[in-house]
């Protein structure tokens, strides 16, 4: 790099720290800055091991001046892009919408409903993200309410319960609140009780196609008109367990004619012979319809608002029946669109996932191909990067596109400056050395903080290096932390150069790792396993530590084997 660029990529590394620093009112990040620097200077590209460098000399002069002198400088360099952030300040304060009327009640209340059949995949995160920003947003309360009522088609796991409040810990929320709607069946008899009190519910006994004929011909069901006291009769009957799956249901009495047929006289409670798998829960037979059990909680739990996707607007309109019965509110809606994501071979199902598990095909929940929380965050991802990117989305009705790249963005910002540098070469070639290279490498563990200090790397009669740096023959390359080699002869030859040869553009910085006191590495990742060897100190990081692979990416170290190998789990570039 000659000094004509190395002034301009001076210029535009204090440009970008400043726009980073003073829209974040904090210290500038060089892993933030990178994106923006490289995408404006697409030449810079072709120099990208050295930018880093440079862009990290920039940043600490940048983060020594206060915040005022930023700004100052800021708009004297660049001050349309200063008007710009000021602007984008001003306009928009958060990513989420206000909630509608939230000022007509004297709390927000929210609710998280999962369904306990399994751990978290990466959409579920999106609930939590959302309800507990606008928890803190309104000072507000949310609960999670296991829907469990379904023992039988989306039958719980026992395991799940405590799985999925990890993930809500993960993610960085405590509820105010736990419910089990398996524990409140008692509750839902006493309101089907009160319904049909009300004349607002009868037992039916027509089979599933005799009511969908009547029903879609807007027909009364013949049992519609039975007297309070025998559909009473009736209902007891079945909550002492006396009728056997598909024989009896409690039916809501809406309009026969409603325009919309789904609407007409649903279920509110069947008869399930499969026993729940908690014990405390396993002796009921009679359990009611999602409709019917959310409806009530939502009313007794004094909900302010609901999110529930868009392809659940029915689920409102059936619950205002029973709300009307009983002159309750119905709360605010708020309807969103299905999350889609990339990245991901496998599809983001409990039940898909689950299957795969069973089948030996992903080794559990957090295997890295598995799209779910525990696997994000077995690799190191902060749960906050996801919070980001959830809440970033909004509230739309229209499908919305998750890129993954979006979380390691985030992720990124949030680890970089605290993450030390390492080397991992993945399935090396050996090279010997010769020309009495330096007997220690001693590359900093921080390029923006030297008060860290650095490794300490022996170096060895060999090293090994990765197939696409392989030099030509007579080709120079730096080996980093070391210096300047020539391959000749099959043997990488130490000649003793500068580094000017690096900033005048003509040598190649690769990583590497000595041959013999190198370190096995086995890298889990998305793609299936990698494995290699890492520079000696990686063999004594503990577990959780993050590092940077340098040319890599980022790791979690999950553990030190047995036989000396280390596992890490990938993370993202």
């Amino acid at each position: 790099m000659n000094d004509e660029l190395r002034e301009r990529v001076e210029r535009e590394a204090e440009k970008h720290a400043l726009l980073n620093a003073v829209k974040h009112e904090s210290d500038a990040d060089v892993g933030a800055i990178m994106g923006p620097l490289m995408g404006d200077n697409p030449d810079f590209r072709e120099h990208g091991d050295e930018i880093p460098g440079i862009a990290g000399g920039v940043i600490g002069r940048v983060n020594d001046l206060s915040y005022e002198d930023k700004r100052a400088r800021l708009e004297e360099i660049a001050p349309e892009e200063l008007a710009e952030i000021e602007a984008e300040d001003e306009e928009d304060e958060h990513d989420l919408p206000d909630l509608p009327n939230a000022d007509e009640y004297d709390e927000v209340r929210m609710r998280c409903a999962p369904n306990p059949n399994g751990p978290w995949h990466v959409g579920h995160a999106r609930m939590p993200a959302v309800i507990g920003t606008y928890r803190e947003r309104y000072d507000g309360w949310f609960c999670v309410r296991f829907d469990d009522t379904d023992p039988e088609t989306k039958r719980p796991d026992l395991e799940a319960y405590d799985a999925i409040l990890e993930d809500l810990d993960y993610l960085g929320f405590e509820p105010d609140a736990i419910y089990k709607a398996s524990d409140r069946l008692e509750t839902y008899y006493d309101h089907a009780r009160d319904l049909i009190e009300l004349g607002g519910a009868y037992t039916c006994s027509c089979s599933g196609e005799e009511f969908s004929e009547l029903k879609n011909s807007g027909e009364p069901c013949p049992h519609r008109d039975k007297d309070a006291d025998t559909v009473l009769e009736e209902f007891e009957a079945m909550i002492d367990g006396e009728y056997s799956s598909g024989e009896l249901v409690l039916r809501v009495k809406t309009d026969i004619e409603h325009k919309n047929p789904a609407l007409r006289d649903w279920v509110a409670f069947r008869m399930i012979d499969t026993p729940h798998p908690r014990e405390e829960a396993s002796d009921y037979r009679c359990w009611p319809m999602l409709d019917f059990q959310s409806g009530v909680d939502d009313h007794l739990l004094e909900i302010s608002h609901i999110i529930r996707g868009i392809d659940l607007q029915d689920s409102a309109k059936r619950q205002r029946f029973v709300y009307d019965y009983f002159d309750w509110e119905y709360p605010e809606v708020i309807h969103w669109g299905h999350v889609q994501l990339d990245d991901y071979d496998v599809k983001m199902s409990t039940s898909t996932i689950s299957e795969l598990i069973a089948a030996g095909e992903l080794d559990g929940w957090d295997d890295p191909r598995a799209p779910t929380l525990k696997s994000l965050r077995r690799r190191g991802i902060r749960g906050e990067a996801i919070v980001d990117a959830m809440t970033g989305l909004g509230t739309s009705t229209s499908d919305v596109d998750l890129a993954m790249s979006s979380i390691y963005a985030n992720n990124r910002d949030l680890i970089d400056e605290e993450t030390d540098r390492r080397f991992l070469v993945r399935d090396g070639n050996q090279i010997p050395l010769g020309g009495s290279p330096p007997d220690e490498a001693n590359p900093p563990l921080h390029p923006n903080h030297e008060e860290r200090g650095v490794r300490e790397i022996p170096v060895g009669d060999s090293v090994l290096l990765e197939s696409e740096d392989l030099p030509g023959r007579e080709e120079r390359i730096w080996l980093k932390g070391l210096g300047c080699f020539q391959f000749t002869r099959d043997t990488l030859q130490y000649t003793g150069e500068d580094i000017d040869v690096v900033r005048e553009g003509d040598v190649d910085v690769v990583h590497w790792v000595p041959a013999s006191e190198s370190v096995p590495v086995r890298m889990r990742t998305m793609d299936g396993d990698v494995t290699g060897r890492a520079e000696p100190g990686v063999g004594d990081l503990e577990p959780d530590e993050m590092v940077q692979f340098e040319r890599v990416g980022f790791a979690r170290i999950d553990r030190h084997e047995d036989d000396e190998k280390t596992v890490a789990y990938y993370a993202h570039p």
